[in-house]
């Protein structure tokens, strides 16, 4: 093994075992008729599995759509030239000559392709949980970012949250009062829980919204408490 692919190893944090998988994986098309395409498509698959899992456990209170939008951001083409941008890949590329006098392996498209052969060779080389470890670290400044792009979370499911955090029983919604004209009704509602003595109240055009005013009331006075 080259000296070359020793470093690279080192610094994706992953011997091969079957050294030829990781020349497959770096061999662009334009290099051999043996190349990493099919080894793409299947880390394609591992890489999007892996980051809907991680997402899914990490965001249980995050609809589907804004876990797609997520996923999205991360799994794309710039994110894998980061990932391979991060680790100096282009140098280690098998490109053919002429790719290689264009550029290839500065091409973010190219770039991109070899972590998903990459992850895909991890796969083949031992086992879908190696595959996985190694997007987990690959990606992990990556996936840091989902923080911020997360949804805010409504009060109602923030004040869920946080009492849940502290082991304590969910707060009580009671409607108190309904007026307004008939094209105009207005819902008043209380929110409550044990430990405090006190019910916080909010009045809106629909019974959610008056709910979730006063949820806000009452996770700010917790806040503030404790």
């Amino acid at each position: 093994m080259s000296a070359n692919a020793k470093q690279l190893q080192q610094r994706l944090d992953y011997r091969f075992a079957d050294d030829r998988l990781l020349v497959l994986a770096l061999s662009h098309r334009s290099f051999s008729a043996a190349n990493n395409e099919r080894l793409e498509f299947l880390g394609d698959s591992i890489l999007g599995a892996v980051v809907t899992d991680y997402l899914y456990q990490y965001f249980p209170n995050v609809r589907e759509g804004d876990l797609s939008r997520m996923r999205s951001a991360i799994v794309c083409g710039k994110s894998l030239a980061v990932v391979a941008k991060k680790f100096d890949l282009g140098p280690e590329l098998l490109l053919g000559s002429g790719e290689m006098k264009s550029g290839g392996n500065r091409r973010d498209s190219i770039l991109g392709d070899t972590v998903e052969a990459l992850i895909g060779a991890v796969y083949l080389d031992k086992n879908f949980l190696a595959a996985k470890k190694c997007v987990l670290f690959w990606f992990q400044d990556l996936l840091a970012t989902t923080l911020d792009l997360a949804p805010a979370k409504d009060p109602k499911t923030a004040l869920q949250e946080w009492l849940q955090r502290r082991g304590k029983p969910l707060p009580i919604y009671k409607l108190m009062h309904t007026g307004g004209e008939a094209h105009q009704r207005l819902f008043t509602v209380g929110c409550s829980i044990d430990s405090i003595d006190q019910v916080f109240s909010a009045t809106a055009s629909s019974r959610r919204q008056a709910e979730q005013l006063a949820a806000q009331q009452l996770l700010q006075q917790l806040e503030q408490k404790f």
